[in-house]
């Protein structure tokens, strides 16, 4: 799939730039010349949504969320299900990934918190109880076991993830943070405010405790990360598993080489940059190109073995 993460923008630079497909399919053709001439030419397409398998966009009218749900094809044994938790740039989790656990038999929803027409502008005072409505919507749906709901956050969506696996053990079963932190941080862009809130008070900031989360937790991270710690807070929370004797799974995935950017969509280029969504401001990744794609794919892997074990 080199040819595939490797492609690089006609116009700008590949440190920078990054591919954003629709979320269905694309199509990519390949050729092959020499000294000007096309010996050989293949048109491929990504599918991203296997044969059967059901989506729903959720909107706040119809479903008081805002996100992409995303079924196993009818007739499917319960399996468990994942809620995808975004970062600071707002909008949702890319749906793509969602589209992708559900064409696996899992069931998948792709949430946006802020950013959104309808939701805050911005990652300020963000009530636990809008993630909590979404799980039990996510709980309720066919093919969904009930018993197994993971909640998955990436970098700011790791605070989330992490507190709604501390905070709601009966609801949320499980919880696999990408480039996550370890503890609670101010709100964004403005440190004026509190990211989060919970039964109607901020949370408060620092370490996260984890003494309370009843499955299994993967936290995934890059040893290049360029935009915040998360190797240091990955094993952060490992640790804090290991030393409240947690009985369930826990691992911290390192990979060497990757940056901030290991929460990405498998096999698509993208830089080791990028304008932030909500800032426009230039943000290092961190990591190489190479590394970073190895690390999303053996992640991945480990995403799916943590599913299949439950």
């Amino acid at each position: 799939m080199g040819e595939f993460w490797s492609m690089n923008p006609p116009g700008g630079g590949p440190v920078l730039d990054a591919f954003s497909p629709p979320t269905s399919s694309y199509s990519v053709t390949i050729s092959v010349t020499s000294h000007g001439h096309r010996l050989a030419e293949r048109t491929l397409t990504r599918q991203w949504i296997g044969t059967g398998v059901t989506h729903k966009p959720l909107t706040l009218a119809a479903d008081k969320v805002y996100g992409d749900l995303f079924l196993p094809p009818p007739g499917t044994p319960r399996h468990p299900a994942v809620m995808l938790i975004s970062g600071s740039g707002g909008g949702e989790f890319p749906p793509e990934v969602a589209s992708l656990l559900a064409s696996h038999g899992y069931p998948a929803m792709s949430l946006a918190y802020f950013g959104v027409p309808g939701l805050p502008p911005a990652l300020q005072n963000i009530p636990l109880e809008y993630f909590t409505r979404a799980a039990r919507l996510l709980a309720s749906q066919p093919g969904v076991d009930p018993a197994h709901l993971v909640a998955l956050g990436n970098s700011r969506g790791s605070e989330a993830a992490l507190l709604l696996g501390q905070r709601y053990p009966a609801l949320i079963h499980g919880v696999i943070v990408y480039v996550p932190s370890a503890t609670v941080n101010v709100g964004y862009p403005s440190a004026k405010s509190r990211a989060w809130t919970d039964g109607g008070r901020p949370v408060p900031l620092g370490f996260i405790p984890v003494d309370h989360i009843s499955g299994p937790v993967l936290a995934i991270a890059g040893s290049q990360d360029r935009l915040w710690p998360s190797e240091t807070a990955a094993r952060e929370i490992t640790s804090g598993l290991d030393a409240v004797h947690d009985r369930f799974p826990h691992r911290a995935l390192v990979y060497q080489g990757a940056g901030h950017g290991v929460d990405g969509v498998l096999y698509l280029p993208e830089g080791t940059t990028m304008r932030h969504p909500l800032t426009g401001a230039p943000t290092v990744l961190g990591g190489t190109r190479p590394a970073t794609a190895a690390a999303q794919r053996q992640a991945w892997d480990q995403v799916l073995g943590l599913l299949a074990a439950l």
